[in-house]
């Protein structure tokens, strides 16, 4: 499976379980997890949409076990993430190791991507000409 399609389903998983907690905050009339909410669905749904789009306009990487490694990581940091978070704001204290590893995980993972792009983009300038040829 390519990196893109990977990011793709993961996020459109994240949002789909970012929606039914938002629906059970609604119907619970309790928002207090609202935090981890907005964490899952930002992290785990716009910004890994947006890696998957990154990942789909960069082919090289499409198959690279580094950028599947990155989305993985990415993945399981922003569940863990959520979870401890979503602890932490309903009273269980005990969630905080969970949302400090989630958090670490996915700056780990986002310092891999970031290595990933900086890498990609320089690759991809030596590639293109100097100056764009004349139509």
């Amino acid at each position: 499976m390519r990196a893109s399609s990977l990011s793709f389903r993961g996020a459109v998983l994240c949002v789909i379980a970012g929606m039914a907690w938002g629906l059970q905050m609604a119907i619970s009339d309790d928002h207090s997890a609202f935090p981890a909410h907005a964490h899952l669905n930002l992290v785990g749904w716009v910004s890994l949409f947006l890696i998957g789009i990154y990942y789909r306009l960069h082919p090289a990487l499409e198959r690279a076990r580094s950028a599947h490694l990155q989305v993985w990581s990415w993945l399981v940091g922003t569940v863990v993430m959520a979870i401890g978070v979503g602890l932490v704001h309903t009273g269980t204290e005990a969630g905080e190791p969970l949302a400090a590893a989630g958090s670490l995980m996915v700056f780990v993972s986002m310092l891999l991507f970031a290595w990933l792009v900086f890498r990609s983009e320089r690759a991809g300038e030596a590639s293109r000409p100097a100056v764009a040829p004349a139509e």
